[in-house]
């Protein structure tokens, strides 16, 4: 039987000048990930489909050097903040910090020059069954206006099943507010198409409806009854396309939305969604402990960007199944609390399954 396997080779040079790794993660199951240590991106997922056929699942780019340009947060580890803080201010503390708006006059993960756009440290590993990496940051206080010198492990690990898992652990010398997250672009068909004959089901039944600009306009809501009840699987075809629906329209013509899945981190992970493509040739599920789940159909997609084999990558190409806190939770005393002390260390699990392998 293979065993898990890890290697690496170079991927180019930061305009500033540092030096970019690509990590080959391999599983005996016959998936593998590739993990770049420029913005911690998930580079490659390949996972074999019920007839044995290996493709990768998450959309990517060719080069750094458009990873570094112009990349919508393709496979990144975005932070400090996750998701939108309204007009790029909070107060903590009584303090109020400010992060640079980069999103319609918001901050959007984390600002300008977020965790997305850094060189993390890599140590690779084999444990077990599982080839892993861990990736590590330092932020300092102030970094991007934010309080307090964090320091983050991230971890990524890819079992004999075939389940990518990723480990958050992160402590800090101050109070500050953190949420971090993968921002990974599935697309379980592997085709170059869209994921609008894919199956979602999110495993929660309230959602935040936002306003123009995707900031959370209050108290989540009941999606029973509109395109935002996901509770049985649908077709994402016959949601997000539902002509009349005002959210949908205010996100670009899809999902932008935070689904609730509770009301703080959990102490194990849980079943969030399930995502199958047509004919169920390939399904995932995600597991975590995150309270929220930012679903988003790459609605801003144009085809400007590529795929490595050319493909341009279009609006509703992809899903993102984001865990995290849930959006501008830093001035939202009614959220789940962002707020991380000195005395305490941030963590978090989310699991990638594909159980589909376990059945063929």
């Amino acid at each position: 039987m293979p065993r898990p396997a890890v290697r690496h080779s170079p991927f180019g040079t930061t305009p500033a000048g540092e030096e970019v790794t690509l990590w080959h993660l391999a599983s005996p199951s016959g998936t593998y990930a590739e993990i770049l240590t420029y913005g911690g991106i998930l580079h490659t997922l390949g996972v074999p489909d019920v007839r044995g056929r290996t493709e990768n699942v998450v959309l990517s780019l060719g080069t750094l050097d458009q990873y570094t340009k112009k990349s919508p947060y393709l496979g990144a580890l975005v932070g400090r903040y996750a998701n939108r803080i309204a007009h790029g201010r909070f107060t903590l503390d009584g303090v109020t910090h400010r992060v640079p708006a980069n999103d319609r006059g918001h901050a959007l993960h984390g600002g300008p020059e977020g965790f997305d756009t850094r060189v993390w440290r890599a140590a690779p590993f084999v444990d077990g069954d599982s080839a892993a990496l861990r990736l590590t940051l330092r932020s300092p206080h102030g970094d991007m206006g934010f309080p307090g010198t964090l320091d983050v492990t991230v971890t990524y690990a890819l079992d004999g099943a075939g389940n990518l898992s990723l480990e958050y652990a992160a402590t800090t010398d101050r109070p500050t507010v953190l949420s971090l997250a993968g921002h990974a672009y599935f697309n379980l068909a592997a085709d170059g198409g869209d994921v609008l004959d894919h199956t979602l089901q999110v495993d929660a039944a309230g959602y935040l409806p936002v306003d123009a600009t995707g900031i959370p306009l209050g108290p989540p809501a009941n999606a029973a009854g509109t395109p935002f009840d996901l509770t049985e699987p649908r077709r994402l075809r016959d949601t997000v396309l539902a002509p009349a629906d005002e959210q949908l329209r205010l996100a670009g013509g899809g999902y932008d939305h935070c689904w609730t899945l509770a009301d703080a981190e959990a102490p194990e992970p849980r079943r969030a969604a399930r995502l199958a493509a047509p004919g169920g040739i390939r399904v995932m599920e995600v597991w975590t402990t995150a309270p929220g789940l930012q679903v988003y159909t790459a609605n801003r997609l144009d085809g400007t960007l590529a795929d490595p084999a050319g493909r341009p990558l279009r609006r509703h190409g992809a899903v993102c199944l984001e865990t995290q806190h849930y959006p501008d939770a830093p001035n939202r005393p009614a959220y789940p609390t962002p707020v991380l002390h000195p005395a305490g260390t941030a963590r978090r699990r989310t699991e990638f399954r594909f159980p589909h392998l376990g059945a063929a």
